[in-house]
């Protein structure tokens, strides 16, 4: 999920929050892909012993990747269960989305203060392919390309703090929608970003903040709130496999 063109948000990319070595740092990419990508689902179980062996590294190296995505709620880990991919609670969802309302359509004034050229081809580009994939009907990658254009919009703002927080939530709605989601929970109807862009283009701020609220909430409602069961996932497919290089080579 990075900027495309535009101004450089220097935001930290999730992958660079903490340090890390270039190793770890590979792993926690391609965890977090997997499960914004939804080859990874929420409860899946994450052994590391099964992790390790993968992923060709220590547990304890797997361990600290864990823990790392623990703190981003991402992964839950508990005690003599391991750790496995959060599954966020209804409560936790909604709490998402309105920090997600807060953040977003409160950093548009800033936004469109800094709104140009670039932005805007770069924010168009995301939403066309965004489109494309729904009409292929590939879900997974609609939502990341969805989320990339959420972090991009916030990135026109040049703070780095928000930037980083919104990749965190919108990474959090990724599993929420997986989770509690439907095809049309994908977020955004064909073109529906697309519809932004003109607005924040022509400097209409209380018209593109009251667009995105809209948007959010249209997200939340599509979402109906039930459970499901906790599995182990094949990580050599998911990691190593044809649809694993297909995303890789997409990204």
């Amino acid at each position: 999920m990075s900027s495309e063109g535009g101004h450089a948000t220097g935001a930290p990319g999730v992958a660079d929050a903490v340090s890390a070595s270039p190793r770890d740092a590979r792993i926690y990419r391609e965890i977090v892909d997997a499960i914004v990508d939804h080859r990874l689902r929420p409860g899946a179980r994450l052994p590391e012993d099964a992790l390790s062996e993968v992923f060709g590294v220590s547990r304890t190296g797997i361990r600290k990747v864990l823990q790392r995505l623990a703190l981003e709620r991402l992964v839950t880990i508990r005690p003599r269960r391991g750790a496995q991919v959060s599954r966020p609670s209804a409560r936790e969802a909604r709490n998402v989305f309105a920090a997600r309302q807060l953040a977003e359509c409160g950093s548009i004034p800033e936004v469109i203060a800094r709104f140009d050229g670039a932005d805007e081809r770069a924010l168009q580009a995301l939403a066309e392919r965004e489109c494309v994939a729904q009409q292929r009907g590939a879900q997974s990658e609609a939502i990341r390309l969805s989320a990339a254009f959420h972090v991009r919009l916030v990135g026109v703002a040049d703070n780095d703090i928000l930037t980083s927080f919104v990749e965190q939530l919108t990474s959090l709605s990724s599993l929420i929608i997986a989770v509690y989601g439907s095809p049309r929970s994908v977020g955004c109807d064909c073109g529906e970003h697309g519809d932004l862009v003109p607005l924040l283009a022509s400097g209409q701020a209380s018209v593109a903040r009251e667009w995105l609220t809209d948007h959010l909430s249209r997200i939340e409602a599509s979402l109906d709130f039930a459970g499901g069961e906790e599995v182990t996932p094949d990580f050599e497919a998911i990691f190593f496999g044809e649809a694993a290089r297909g995303t890789a080579a997409g990204q």
